[in-house]
């Protein structure tokens, strides 16, 4: 990546720039394939399915976390 490019995206707007991570992000996310684990990681992901797995009731789901966010004073 060139200076002058670096220099044009921090000329971008606070949220011109979220949308460009957004962008980035989802052109990556788009091809999983691309992003190799290392055996590590393949362990640890294993590992908290598994931790999961056994205690599938004890986690919240998405709108459960977001509500207890929003209502955090």
């Amino acid at each position: 990546m060139t200076i002058q490019l670096i220099e044009q995206i921090l000329q971008l707007s606070i949220s011109e720039r979220l949308e460009l991570i957004e962008n980035i992000w989802n052109s990556i996310t788009d091809i999983p394939d691309a992003i190799e684990l290392t055996e590590k990681q393949k362990q640890e992901l294993d590992y908290r399915l598994e931790l999961y797995e056994q205690n599938s009731a004890r986690g919240s789901n998405w709108e459960e976390v977001k509500e207890r966010i929003k209502n955090r004073k």
